[in-house]
């Protein structure tokens, strides 16, 4: 049987440019910035106005412009050299190929959301980001690899702010045809997989997302047949209703198993990232069950091709269910695993005082060969934090290991940084993006250059949010309060500060508010302004989060801030690029140690940016004292209180004497050489170290091959 993808898009192009179209609808062009000037040149401000969007710029653009373009030979030159650079993606070889030849089979790789680019947004936050730079780095290396998540039919929500700092969420129901999505049909009909409940049955078709050479497979509950509220058991991420939440997390885990097979895929690995999909194992073993083996041996042949990812020590990451619903919606499925209810729940039990819970991520570890968290401390947090798993070993024998997160560096990099690197350190420099030799030859770039390419980019960051305040300004429903606290007296020359990141209570976004007349104080001094943009959605159920936006946008509207602290809303992928590219400094102020890894810091540091942050996560292992700055100490504390005290005291006396002293401390030709020095380190210590590049090949090594060794 053939199977196909039914394409959502249609377009009329002329026979010189037809290709456009497949450019379009493989997101390997959101990673290549030529890519998507090729697209911009059609028309810039059609473009903006699209959201980058080349699917709807190709239906809206007009023929006349098309048929122009398909004539203009300057821009027909940039389409052929552009359209070899593509076709060289897909025929050449890849170190996969060369460095493991073993590799044939598909790689699995499970994620609840992916980040890919703003205009697909079935993500919520860095979770979904690093799942979306995790396939493009697959695909840059050549993994046989294909993902598998849901094709959230509402997004995820827009924010606004109202005057008084509340978040507002906005849905806003996606249109397939404006999406690089195809449905995957055999025969003419959708393939689909069924999912069987004691009650009832509920069906899913399969959308298929082209990520280069990788394939993304999202279920959708929303066909005929199922009941309007298992139509909408797809619409949206993390329903914080628990029956929701558990019917997603069996369609990611078993349906997305069968998903794969109903394609016609036999995977040799299968990568959890998250505990989302934990209920894959399970499926896996019922495969083998149904053949005649038992439970036990059926365990022990899947356990080795498992992999774990676990993202957070924070409970509300780690998704445990009553046993209620665990009765309730999975009944009929432990008799086809040869199991009583009590084994069932024996696999995945997490004793607590109030009771028993079903654990996702004691079922991954449970059967799981490898397992890991996200940095070196995390690793450590983990294996604390499981240890009763493995009651009879010390916990630095608890098998959970880490591979520490890294970034997609084309996708993050701006365009400008990446041509003054190509025009110092080569042509080829990405191709060897984690040779810390060849990035020692960033210390010969001229100072004025590197500089020079950051004001370019500060400049763009505060002409975009000046724009965007104009466009919700001219919208109406915004009070000229929020005009000025959204960022519209920003000063492109000012020491700016970027904090932007989900707004959960552990990353402390208040922490630099502790203070409010001693942060006026430094945000106002004389000659030496600081601007601080925040930006950062909080869960729509989650309270705590929502007003620790409130108790952030409160200060943004003093008056006394005089502009300079600015809240932007409605963080996305676009927003972040803009961000990580054009501040002078990345703030990160979690409370240690809770934060995995963070990778936004990463994505600010190969521009250029010096992180300003807590010795956590992804920080503790790149800080090395000339690439940025820590905050507070590697220790424990009495309390919560006493730890956020000092670490905010921390802070402050870090910002007044070492940080805005030398930002400002310039030659004749206005030029900080110690700054400068700070962000060259700063690139050559995070591009190789903490890259994708080098993450995607640790997994490679440390779980993906070793998993072939059954």
């Amino acid at each position: 049987m053939e199977f196909l993808t039914s394409p959502s898009q249609k377009f009329d192009l002329p026979k010189r440019i037809a290709r456009l179209g497949e450019l379009a609808t493989n997101l390997w062009w959101s990673w290549h910035p030529e890519a998507a000037r090729l697209f911009g040149r059609l028309d810039y401000d059609l473009w903006e106005r699209l959201g980058h969007n080349p699917i709807r710029l190709l239906n809206e653009v007009g023929r006349a412009r098309l048929n122009q373009a398909a004539k203009d030979k300057e821009y027909l030159e940039y389409y052929d050299e552009l359209f070899k650079k593509f076709d060289a993606y897909f025929i050449s070889g890849t170190w996969s190929q060369k460095t493991h030849p073993e590799l044939k089979n598909p790689i699995a790789y499970f994620s609840m959301e992916y980040g890919l680019h703003e205009t697909l947004p079935i993500y919520s936050g860095g979770l979904g980001v690093l799942s979306g730079d995790h396939l493009k780095e697959a695909s840059d290396l050549g993994l046989p690899f294909i993902a598998v998540g849901f094709m959230y039919a509402q997004g995820y929500f827009s924010q606004r702010i109202s005057e008084d700092g509340w978040q507002e969420s906005l849905n806003n129901p996606l249109t397939f045809e404006h999406l690089p999505v195809s449905l995957v049909k055999r025969d003419g009909e959708p393939v689909t997989i069924d999912i069987s409940f004691p009650d009832r049955s509920i069906t899913a078709q399969i959308w298929e997302v082209r990520v280069g050479r990788v394939p993304l497979y999202l279920l959708d509950s929303n066909v005929e047949g199922n009941s309007d509220y298992d139509r909408l058991l797809t619409a949206r991420l993390y329903w914080s209703d628990l029956d929701r939440r558990i019917m997603q997390e069996i369609l990611l885990g078993i349906g997305g198993v069968r998903a794969l097979r109903a394609m016609g895929y036999a995977p040799t690995v299968w990568h959890m990232n998250e505990g989302h999909a934990s209920f894959l194992t399970l499926e896996r073993i019922r495969e083998l069950v149904a053949g005649g083996t038992p439970f036990e041996e059926a365990a022990q042949k899947t356990h080795k091709q498992n992999i774990f990812t676990t993202h957070t020590p924070v409970p509300a990451g780690n998704d445990e269910f009553p046993l209620w619903l665990i009765d309730k919606y999975l009944a009929n499925y432990w008799p086809e695993l040869g199991m009583t209810r009590e084994q069932f729940v024996d696999v995945a039990k997490h004793t607590h005082p109030r009771g028993d819970a079903y654990s996702m991520p004691v079922l991954a570890l449970k059967l799981s060969g490898g397992s890991n968290g996200v940095s070196e401390l995390h690793g450590e947090v983990s294996r604390d934090m499981w240890k009763f798993l493995w009651a009879d070993r010390d916990v630095k024998d608890v098998p959970i290991q880490h591979v520490t997160n890294g970034v997609h560096t084309r996708n993050w990099m701006a365009r400008r940084m990446n041509l003054l690197l190509e025009k110092y350190l080569g042509a080829d420099w990405y191709d060897n993006l984690d040779d810390h030799t060849l990035m020692d030859k960033i210390d010969a770039i001229p100072e004025t250059e590197i500089w020079g390419v950051h004001l370019h980019l500060k400049r763009k960051m505060a002409f975009y949010l000046t724009e965007r305040v104009r466009d919700r300004w001219t919208r109406g429903g915004f009070h000229p309060v929020q005009v000025v606290a959204s960022g519209v007296l920003i000063n492109p020359y000012a020491l700016t500060i970027g904090f932007a990141r989900r707004f959960a209570t552990y990353k402390r976004a208040s922490l630099i508010l502790s203070d409010v007349e001693r942060l006026l104080h430094i945000v106002n001094r004389p000659n030496m302004p600081v601007q601080i943009i925040f930006a950062g959605k909080a869960h729509p159920a989650d309270e705590p989060g929502k007003q620790l936006i409130q108790q952030v946008y409160r200060t943004v509207k003093k008056a006394e801030t005089g502009g300079r602290i600015i809240f932007v809303e409605d963080y996305d992928m676009n927003l972040a690029r803009y961000l990580v590219q054009g501040v002078d400094v990345w703030m990160n102020t979690p409370r240690r140690p809770y934060e995995a890894s963070g990778t936004s810091g990463m994505k600010a540091a190969i521009n250029g940016v010096p992180n300003f942050s807590v010795l956590d996560g992804w920080w503790r292992e790149a800080y090395n004292g000339k690439n940025g700055w820590s905050i507070g100490e590697e220790k424990e504390y009495e309390s919560n209180e006493v730890q956020d005290a000092a670490d905010a005291e921390s802070l402050y006396q870090t910002l007044e004497h070492q940080i805005i002293s030398k930002f400002y401390d310039r030659d004749t030709k206005d030029m900080s050489h110690e700054w400068v020095a700070l962000m060259k380190e700063a690139m050559k210590t995070v591009i190789p170290q903490f890259s994708t590049r080098r993450m995607v090949k640790e997994y490679v090594e440390k779980y993906y091959v070793p998993a072939l060794k059954k």
